[in-house]
């Protein structure tokens, strides 16, 4: 899956488009392979999804990475669309998100509040009644509330 991550982070990156997420499951014997990506501005289209949907089928069948039979599909994020890296943090300043956490902070693992600043491992928020410390590497999934 890091091998995909790469490969497809590098692609995009190069077509100035970001990979939100990869997420791989399986139906029976084939795998599925979603691929959510975006404009760092966000707002990608459905026809430049079906254009990266063949590129990248391409570029797999290119570098023979998958050895299964696979779906390949790529789509928009959404408007809750997962939030993991910094810079999806600072896109989303001032505005409510929920954080789902691997690790207790201030005794709870889920917390809801306005993201006030974000740094290279903390994200801050006020939340009702206090201020928190989020450290990056808590984060097991965050989203805006919507």
């Amino acid at each position: 899956m890091e091998e995909l991550n790469v490969l497809f982070s590098g692609y995009l990156e190069s077509q100035n488009l970001e990979l939100i997420d990869l997420i791989c499951r399986s139906e029976g014997k084939r795998r599925v392979l979603t691929v959510l990506v975006d404009k760092p501005q966000g707002g990608i289209t459905l026809q430049e999804c079906a254009g990266l949907c063949r590129q990248l089928k391409n570029l797999l069948e290119e570098k023979n990475i998958i050895d299964v039979d696979y779906v390949l599909e790529v789509s928009s994020p959404g408007l809750d669309r997962p939030l993991k890296r910094q810079r999806d943090f600072l896109r989303s300043l001032n505005k409510e998100v929920v954080f789902f956490l691997n690790d207790l902070v201030n005794g709870k693992c889920q917390w809801q509040g306005v993201i006030i600043q974000v740094d290279e491992t903390t994200v801050f928020i006020q939340a009702p009644g206090e201020s928190l410390e989020i450290p990056l590497i808590k984060i097991n999934k965050a989203q805006l509330v919507l």
